[in-house]
């Protein structure tokens, strides 16, 4: 069964009056399964150009279908093409030791993309791909229902929360997504090219380790 996620695209630049306009109830409730969605895209899926921009295969989503955890990127690098997992090279590599930080390790988490397949040089997804691709990954977090969405770099950010704000502005603190909390930061290969970043990055990691052991304990108080 599809799941309808669309929503309006957000306009605004001003933080709280974006993340306000997100704000709904909860997330569409979804019968489906991980599996069917992954067998409704296919090996070979056409839906966008890339498929015929030189990717060897789709790289689909992938980890704990139970998380209360969700990590979601931009696209597929060479790594990730090469052995059809998202996050698999250096900065998957960096991406484990960030999950490793709060106390979980990558089988806790579940982790995707905003596209399954590679962009040709490592440029980033155009809109008609974002288009054909992200619905795929709405439907998979109906599925997961995860607490929280770190949303890794501005393009991850920006398609998910649908604004054009930067993610400088969006990260360090939590926005909304269907009653699901999201925490923008930078993108590991971002702070592979700039160290100085991964400080940041620690800021937020904190607010989101707090957020999961605030609910850990409310239901152990139940």
């Amino acid at each position: 069964m599809k799941v309808e996620t669309e929503r309006q695209p957000i306009k605004s630049e001003n933080i709280s009056e974006a993340s306000s306009v997100v704000k709904v109830q909860e997330i569409p409730s979804s019968t489906e399964t991980l599996e069917d969605i992954r067998a409704e895209i296919g090996p070979d899926c056409t839906r966008c150009k890339l498929s015929r921009l030189g990717r060897k295969q789709v790289v689909n989503s992938t980890g704990n279908p139970n998380a209360r955890l969700m990590f979601v990127g931009e696209a597929p690098g060479a790594d990730e093409d090469e052995q059809g997992e998202p996050f698999v090279g250096r900065a998957g590599q960096l991406l484990t030791k960030i999950i490793e930080s709060i106390g979980l390790e990558r089988k806790d988490v579940f982790i995707g993309n905003i596209n399954r397949c590679r962009p040709p040089k490592n440029r980033a997804p155009e809109p008609d791909e974002t288009a054909a691709c992200k619905p795929f990954l709405l439907r998979e977090i109906s599925v997961v229902r995860p607490n929280v969405i770190v949303v890794l770099g501005a393009t991850a950010a920006q398609n998910l929360l649908e604004t054009n704000v930067p993610i400088g502005k969006l990260r360090g603190r939590f926005h909304d997504y269907y009653g699901v909390k999201v925490m923008p930061t930078f993108h590991p290969a971002y702070l592979l090219r700039d160290p100085n970043k991964k400080r940041e990055v620690w800021e937020d990691m904190k607010i989101v380790r707090d957020h999961l052991n605030s609910i850990s304990a409310m239901e152990k108080g139940k």
